[in-house]
């Protein structure tokens, strides 16, 4: 039996940070709540892939015909909807899980911390997130910077104006020639590829560092900017190479979010990923109509890796993928 890297006194360390994440929510009024793990619907982003169960136990169900359950990925969908029914701001820490390769900075189980506020705009929820860094991390206060600034620091290149084949001019001018860049024709997956490679590197050295107004067609489940269209009301956070957080002026439209749930399943069904069915409770809550607020997402285990001066996910979880 292997033991666990999480000894006790950080075992330790961690509860009284997690303690203390709860305090802070619990001072501003926002309430915990708890959303199942398993789902009838699951997401449709490309860049995200669920666990599927199987289960037979539903009134119309059969020995020949089991219904697919989904583990979430977030609890986000789960959460919008008890905001659609009627709840104030609230906040979760809950398992997570990702069908994706385990590595330094990811468990395919994980511990979210997700919390959606109400009447907060992008702005209002990147100063709050900021706050609770400074809380848990005793660090400096956080910078903002927008996607646009940073990417045109590290690379000369407008990502808003910016064309398929000015990017494939500056990874071969980095000496990147990959045939899978040669033959890639969707510019955002050279935007992702190149941001991760030569901006994040860049980024939150001293100091987390939030990246505001991703460009609209990364826009995912956020707001597009009415300021200007060409971005969306999105942040992320990253802090000493860890990408941290990512946070939406929530989309409220049920229809545009019906458009963009199909755009990702043409999209996967381009990459020859499996197209998933769209979580029509979700869509049916947000329907009857979801209040202006914004959210985000925080990788719980991540920002314990920072408060304990961690270099692995590995160390501040009792057991990884492996020994699980």
């Amino acid at each position: 039996m292997s033991t666990s890297k999480l000894t006790w006194e950080l075992a330790k360390e961690r509860a009284s940070n997690i303690r203390k994440i709860r305090q802070f929510f619990y001072d501003r009024d926002v309430v915990e709540v708890e959303t199942p793990l398993l789902s009838n619907g699951t997401v449709t982003d490309v860049h995200l892939d669920a666990f599927e169960s199987k289960y037979e136990y539903f009134p119309h169900s059969s020995i020949k015909s089991k219904d697919t359950l989904f583990l979430q990925t977030s609890p986000e969908f789960a959460m919008k909807r008890l905001i659609a029914g009627g709840y104030g701001s609230i906040f979760q820490i809950c398992k997570a899980f990702r069908r994706e390769p385990f590595g330094r900075f990811h468990n395919p189980e994980f511990t979210m911390l997700e919390w959606y506020c109400l009447g907060y705009s992008e702005q209002d929820l990147i100063d709050q997130v900021a706050d609770l860094l400074v809380c848990v991390l005793n660090c400096d206060f956080p910078e903002k910077k927008s996607y646009q600034q940073v990417f045109n620091k590290a690379t000369g290149i407008n990502p808003l104006e910016t064309s398929i084949s000015e990017l494939k001019e500056f990874l071969c001018k980095q000496q990147i020639n990959d045939v899978w860049i040669k033959e890639e024709r969707e510019k955002d997956i050279l935007l992702q590829y190149i941001f991760s490679n030569f901006v994040e590197t860049s980024i939150g050295k001293e100091v987390p560092c939030f990246i505001y107004d991703f460009p609209s067609s990364q826009a995912a489940l956020a707001r597009i900017s009415q300021d200007d269209p060409r971005v969306a009301q999105r942040f992320e956070c990253y802090y000493q190479g860890i990408e941290l957080a990512n946070g939406y002026n929530e989309l409220i439209d049920p229809q545009e979010q019906i458009n963009r749930f199909n755009r990702d399943n043409d999209f996967r069904k381009r990459l020859g990923k499996e197209q998933l069915p769209i979580d029509n409770n979700f869509i049916e809550a947000i329907s009857l109509g979801l209040p202006q607020c914004s959210g985000v997402a925080l990788g719980l285990d991540r920002l314990m890796m920072l408060a304990l001066d961690k270099t692995s996910i590995d160390e501040v979880i009792t057991f990884n993928i492996e020994t699980a």
